[in-house]
């Protein structure tokens, strides 16, 4: 069972926080398009009880990936912390066609920009999503980790966000009086 350990901050300037990551010598990994469906019963079991389940489509230069990934319900901490279960599967249609069987609806479908860096043994996630804008993710081992790195970007000041992306973009639809279900970059 592995724990994911993140901070989440909504900056205005994706830009002057990769200057940032390069000044301080952080390693640049990777450029990824993600396309995220998240599943849920007829009775919205994983959204009531604050879980989800994604499969995910990656794709970078390189090659596409498939994930299918469980998160548990988020624990009473300073930072976003869950449990995540993640396993890599070779088909994205036979992946949702298995759910769909399993008595699983597609809830949400959307499209995240993802630039990724490593620092001080964290992984920092900088983020475009369409209709919320820009995030970093700093998730590493243990939160004073997270904190220096946070505290290194510049970054201290900033809020912590604990709902997911999936959270902020349905609350961001009912904002705007939308139906829809999928919302692409």
């Amino acid at each position: 069972m592995c724990t994911e350990i993140e901070a989440k901050l909504k900056v205005d300037s994706l830009p002057q926080i990769e200057q940032k990551l390069t000044e301080l010598g952080a390693e640049f990994l990777a450029e990824q398009l993600h396309r995220d469906y998240y599943f849920d019963n007829a009775g919205s079991c994983f959204r009531n009880s604050d879980q989800a389940l994604r499969l995910r489509r990656q794709v970078t230069a390189e090659r596409q990936k498939n994930l299918l990934t469980y998160k548990g319900p988020k624990q009473k901490d300073n930072f976003k912390k869950r449990q995540e279960i993640e396993v890599e599967i070779g088909d994205h249609e036979l992946g949702e066609q298995l759910l769909c069987t399993l008595g699983f609806k597609k809830v949400l479908v959307f499209e995240k920009k993802r630039r990724i860096w490593r620092l001080a043994n964290c992984m920092v996630a900088v983020d475009q999503l369409p209709l919320l804008g820009g995030f970093v993710e700093i998730e590493g081992p243990d939160d004073e980790k997270i904190a220096a790195v946070q505290r290194d970007l510049g970054l201290s000041d900033f809020p912590h966000i604990i709902q997911s992306y999936a959270d902020l973009i349905e609350e961001k639809l009912r904002q705007l009086g939308k139906k829809q279900r999928e919302v692409f970059l």
